[in-house]
C-alpha cells in the first residue's frame, strides 16, 4: 500500500469511528504513519480528502456491475442489482458508514457527486429500460432511484443492527422493493 492508499484507508477508518468533525488531519497523518506534510502533497485540505473517498467509494461500487448482464430479463437484472449492492455494502461496512455520515452533506462537491453518479449509470439505463417496457412503473428514474437507494439504505441499517439474520430477510426485501417498481 502506497502513502496515499494508506492516507484514504486510515481516513476512512478514522471518520467513520470518530465521525468527521472531531477527526483532525493529524490524527489521521498519525494513523497512516506519515507526517502532516505528506497529507498535505495530496490533499489540499479534509474536505478534499473527504472527497477523494466519496469519489473512490463510488468507482468500487461501480466496479460491481462490470458483469452487469443487459441480456437478462429486466426483473433479473434489478435482483442483481439488489443484492451486488448489499454485498458490496456488507463486505465494506467501512465504506456503507462513511456513506451514510456524508451522502447528504454539503462537504461533498457537486463534482463529486456529478463523478459518483457514473457508478449507477447501469442501472439508470435498466430502469429505462423497463419504463419503456413497461415493465417497471412510469415514475422519474430519480425518484425511483431515490426510493431503491432508500430501501438499500434502510436494510444495511437493519442488518448492522441485528444480532440474527434469516436467510430469507434480503429474499424479501428484494420482492417487496420489485413488487413497488413494478407496472
Amino acid at each position: 500500500m502506497n502513502k496515499k492508499e494508506a492516507i484514504l484507508q486510515s481516513a476512512i477508518e478514522l471518520l467513520t469511528e470518530k465521525g468527521v468533525h472531531n477527526t483532525p488531519m493529524s490524527a489521521i497523518a498519525k494513523a497512516a504513519g506519515t507526517g502532516m506534510g505528506t497529507i498535505y502533497n495530496y490533499f489540499l485540505n479534509k474536505e478534499e480528502l473527504i472527497n477523494a473517498i466519496y469519489v473512490n467509494i463510488k468507482q468500487q461500487e461501480k466496479d460491481v456491475f462490470l458483469d452487469f448482464d443487459t441480456a437478462k430479463p429486466i426483473k433479473t437484472q434489478f435482483e442483481n442489482y439488489f443484492v451486488s449492492m448489499i454485498e458490496f455494502f456488507i463486505a465494506n461496512q467501512n465504506y456503507f458508514m462513511f456513506m451514510e455520515q456524508l451522502q447528504a452533506s454539503p462537504i461533498i462537491t457537486k463534482e463529486s457527486r456529478d463523478e459518483g453518479g457514473k457508478s449507477i449509470a447501469s442501472v439508470y439505463a435498466l430502469l429505462i429500460k423497463g419504463k419503456k417496457e413497461r415493465i417497471i412503473k412510469n415514475v422519474g428514474i430519480e425518484e425511483l432511484l431515490m426510493f431503491i437507494g432508500g430501501a438499500v439504505l434502510a436494510y444495511l441499517r437493519w442488518y448492522f443492527n441485528q444480532k440474527e439474520i434469516k436467510d430469507s430477510s434480503l429474499k424479501n426485501q428484494i420482492k417487496m422493493v420489485w413488487d413497488a417498481i413494478k407496472e
